[in-house]
């Protein structure tokens, strides 16, 4: 095994994998070695463990530790499964909890785990409470989640023009409006992101339209860019569609919000240093 020469939070980034319903996780394989572990047996014996904190914790341990497997070659004409787990950031958070803080790369995984686990694990509760611009930033950040994931996968099904692809899928949802026509209907300025100058409402509207895409480019393994653009327009169109069947709100009648999130979290950061030099002036 190599050996890590810099233990970063990139390097649990790196190894992340998103499905369909932006649902983030990690193969127990791939973060074995990351946590210092040379022996599948040893790391097995702390995803028990994790797994006996989940169970104490009253969840499902099917829905954080399950166990998925491979087909490996072992020689000309051999081949046996491997066992693997597909760990939610739960599990992995349980698992570092039970490994050895002295470790540079446990305690490095007990802090990003936490803090990220707490981020972006919400209740239906939790989320409710929200204001509108907290539950903003949420669905921005789960969008800004998708279209990575997407991205890939766009690329792996054949499409060179990103733009062209994400112009299709757009054009479905918004009955024919382009990126440069939704930027020019909610009056931005120059390089102001159209995500950033959405409704909690309006984004979940597009956080289903790329989900809903990244997974059918996938499940027809779509190798060419054509039928890749054409995916992403017809999905797009089929959610409108939904849209209308609920009665709700078409996506480009939605109100577009007084302050970017740009601006908000600008606004969040001065009022954070000014916090922050007050409690020093006192100090003097």
């Amino acid at each position: 095994m190599n050996e890590i020469k810099e233990y970063t939070e990139k390097m649990f980034e790196d190894i992340k994998h998103v499905d369909e319903n932006s649902n983030e996780y990690w193969f127990a394989r791939e973060l074995m070695p990351l946590l210092g572990y040379r022996k599948w047996e040893r790391f097995t014996n702390a995803i028990n463990n994790g797994k006996t904190s989940c169970v104490k914790s009253g969840y499902d341990i099917n829905d954080h530790f399950p166990e998925v497997g491979k087909m490996v070659q072992i020689g000309s004409k051999t081949s046996r499964k491997l066992v693997d787990y597909k760990l939610s950031r739960y599990a992995c958070y349980l698992i570092v909890q039970n490994g050895d803080s002295r470790k540079e790369a446990i305690a490095l995984g007990q802090t990003y785990f936490a803090i990220q686990t707490r981020k972006q694990e919400l209740s239906e509760k939790e989320y409710n409470e929200l204001t509108e611009d907290e539950k903003r930033l949420f669905r921005r950040n789960q969008a800004r989640k998708g279209n990575y994931n997407l991205n890939k996968t766009a690329v792996n099904s054949g499409v060179k023009d990103l733009a062209r692809f994400h112009n299709a899928g757009y054009k479905g949802l918004y009955n024919g409006e382009t990126a440069d026509d939704i930027f020019k209907r909610k009056k931005l300025r120059y390089r102001e992101d159209i995500l950033d100058n959405m409704g909690s409402e309006e984004l979940a509207d597009n956080i289903f339209r790329i989900a809903q895409t990244d997974a059918k480019l996938k499940r027809d393994n779509v190798d060419n860019e054509y039928t890749a653009n054409s995916i992403h327009y017809e999905v797009g169109r089929e959610v409108r569609n939904s849209i209308k069947r609920l009665g709700g709100t078409m996506p480009e009648r939605l109100p577009t919000p007084n302050k970017s999130l740009k601006e908000l979290e600008k606004e969040k950061k001065m009022k954070t240093n000014n916090f922050i030099i007050k409690i020093f002036v006192n100090m003097l």
